[in-house]
């Protein structure tokens, strides 16, 4: 059994683990909340662009033949940006999305054939690849808590060059959308070739100078960026609720088991007491007998 001091020692170290896991939370909290105003922020944003995107895009096959973005071919061999957290302490954070992009390789690879190039996002993604003998195209650290536009752009040239060569036919992202502080959910998203969303295609209702074509060949790009930028963001403010949650609930389990100590320490100092009050009464009867 433990002695009061060692129990003592204990109690005191899961009360300042208690205050980091704390502070943490606070921290995470206040970046949660940045980060959620910035993915709210750019929603309407990225859906206004998909939308025109899908009105633009209406065009015959040989007028979408000129737009290599557009281009569908086979697909033969695909890219995925996989972005996780450079750090863990987010609960199952990474791992929901690092098992959802392990289903999707495992579902778009044919037996026997490597067939998916990876670009990782964040040192948890490319440890996790790299510690499996997953050979990766590229990788990059997590972008910070509040990542800039043109953050994104060496990670997004790769994907479209890669794709305009000819070297892949899709590129997919994984991601972790935002949905409350209490639910994400790991998602992937095809980023090319561009798609039209359904229910696009309807024109009439704008001029556009000096032609669709021109206006779409120019935004085209802009679209990849946008759509790799939204789900970074998605990423980090699920990152923040991810770990907002975690430490509460560290916390939350260090008070438990601070409770749980202190029990066990009053009753060994009881017995330690008891037994004490025994031991003297046992010398005071010798002594009284002698």
């Amino acid at each position: 059994m433990a002695t009061p001091r060692e129990i003592r020692r204990r109690i005191r170290s899961v009360r300042n683990i208690s205050q980091i896991t704390r502070a943490m939370e606070m921290v995470a909290a206040s970046k949660m909340r940045r980060a959620q105003q910035q993915v709210v922020a750019t929603r309407p944003y990225a859906q206004r662009i998909r939308a025109m995107i899908g009105d633009l895009s209406a065009l015959g096959k040989e007028e979408q033949a000129q737009f290599p973005l557009l281009v569908h071919r086979p697909v033969k061999r695909s890219m995925l940006i996989l972005i996780t957290a450079d750090k863990g302490l987010s609960g199952s954070f990474n791992t929901n999305v690092i098992r959802q992009s392990m289903r999707f390789m495992t579902n778009e690879r044919p037996e026997g054939v490597e067939n998916i190039d990876m670009i990782a996002v964040g040192r948890r993604g490319r440890d996790f690849y790299t510690r499996y003998g997953k050979t990766l195209v590229a990788d990059f650290p997590q972008k910070g808590d509040a990542p800039s536009f043109e953050s994104i752009r060496p990670m997004v040239q790769i994907a479209v060059s890669e794709f305009i060569n000819g070297n892949v036919d899709a590129v997919f992202v994984a991601y972790t959308r935002f949905i409350n502080t209490l639910h994400q959910t790991p998602e992937i998203q095809q980023i090319l070739p561009i798609e039209a969303p359904e229910g696009s295609g309807d024109i009439t209702d704008y001029i556009f100078e000096p032609s669709p074509s021109a206006v779409l060949e120019a935004l085209l790009p802009r679209f990849v960026e946008v759509q790799i930028y939204q789900a970074l963001l998605e990423s980090i403010a699920s990152q923040f609720s991810a770990q907002m949650v975690a430490m509460r609930n560290a916390t939350d389990n260090a008070h438990d088991l601070v409770r749980d100590l202190t029990l066990s320490y009053n009753r060994v100092r009881q017995a330690q007491i008891t037994r004490e009050v025994s031991e003297i009464a046992a010398g005071a009867a010798a002594m009284s007998r002698r």
